[in-house]
């Protein structure tokens, strides 16, 4: 009965000190970041941050420190939690914004929330799915899934979620995040086809907090990627070099992890598992590719373009 909400939070956190429990759900939710630096005694220097929504509209969550190996891989996409004696701040204006699913949900971008193993220490709960009422007015989640023939229109940067059977994946390389630096981006290439178009996804998967997932992805599996951007590079041809690139926000799942997941209740899903249904497992073996370089976007053909 004490249970507050988003809205009444973002009008009256300034004036308050303790707060009501919130029962909120997770729509978005970003890679973990690590922000230690060499010199700087810090226990746990983790931080990652989540989307959460109920009924009055959505704000950011950010969790911190110790919290991060204890709570992360148990806070996924539509999990619902309840929170307590967590603390209210005002947002930070430049991390990255997930496109969300639905348009016409309310965001409240002056405030984030903010989870700590002390001052005040956050109590975590996580409300199984089964328990959830309908009653408390959490929003469902909501994804944009595109078909391969869909996408030769869509516009650069457009953020958008597919699903595809893997006919390639190439071997994990690595890019300087910065010039003259020491850290890296892991990533590797794949091509995943739906049925609708003769062309395939080409999609650029950076490694996310999800390594079990991304060393696992292989040849006729069935990958999920949420949150993807499509980027266009203007050439005299451009959609012969269209792909998607993963952002901050996107997840990856294969076959073996799409149990219980959201996206299994939208139709574009539906409408992909039925087309594999009908196809020869044999036949699009024979299509497949594994490991390799793979250079993209191709370099022009004389070296005078180039």
């Amino acid at each position: 009965s004490k249970v507050t909400n988003l809205g009444h939070l973002e009008m009256t956190w300034r004036s308050r000190v303790r707060f009501h429990p919130l029962l909120v759900r997770i729509l978005h939710k970003s890679r973990l970041r690590y922000y230690g630096k060499p010199g700087k005694a810090m226990d746990m220097p983790y931080q990652a941050y989540f989307e959460v929504a109920d009924g009055s509209g959505m704000t950011s969550m950010v969790l911190w420190s110790s919290l991060c190996p204890e709570w992360y891989n148990s806070m996924k996409v539509g999990t619902v939690l309840l929170l307590e004696q967590y603390a209210i701040k005002d947002s930070y204006p430049f991390k990255t914004q997930p496109t969300p699913g639905d348009s016409q949900m309310k965001r409240f971008a002056t405030i984030e929330i903010s989870l700590n193993d002390r001052n005040p220490p956050t109590k975590i709960s996580i409300i199984p799915e089964e328990m959830v009422k309908p009653e408390w007015g959490l929003p469902e989640v909501k994804y944009r899934f595109i078909t391969r023939s869909q996408l030769d229109d869509l516009p650069h940067n457009y953020s958008c979620d597919v699903i595809g059977l893997v006919t390639f994946v190439g071997r994990a390389e690595r890019a300087r995040k910065r010039d003259h630096c020491e850290d890296f981006w892991l990533y590797r290439w794949a091509h995943a086809i739906d049925g609708t178009s003769d062309h395939p996804f080409i999609l650029e998967l950076f490694a996310t907090s999800q390594p079990d997932v991304f060393e696992r992805i292989h040849p006729m599996t069935y990958l999920v990627c949420t949150q993807m951007r499509v980027v266009r590079h203007l050439s005299e041809n451009p959609s012969s070099t269209i792909y998607l690139t993963t952002s901050n926000e996107s997840q990856i799942f294969i076959t073996g992890w799409h149990k219980g997941q959201p996206y299994t209740k939208d139709t574009k899903v539906k409408n992909f598992i039925q087309w594999m249904k009908s196809q020869s497992e044999a036949d699009q073996i024979k299509r497949t590719v594994i490991g390799g370089y793979y250079p993209f976007p191709r370099p022009p053909d004389n070296f005078s373009d180039y």
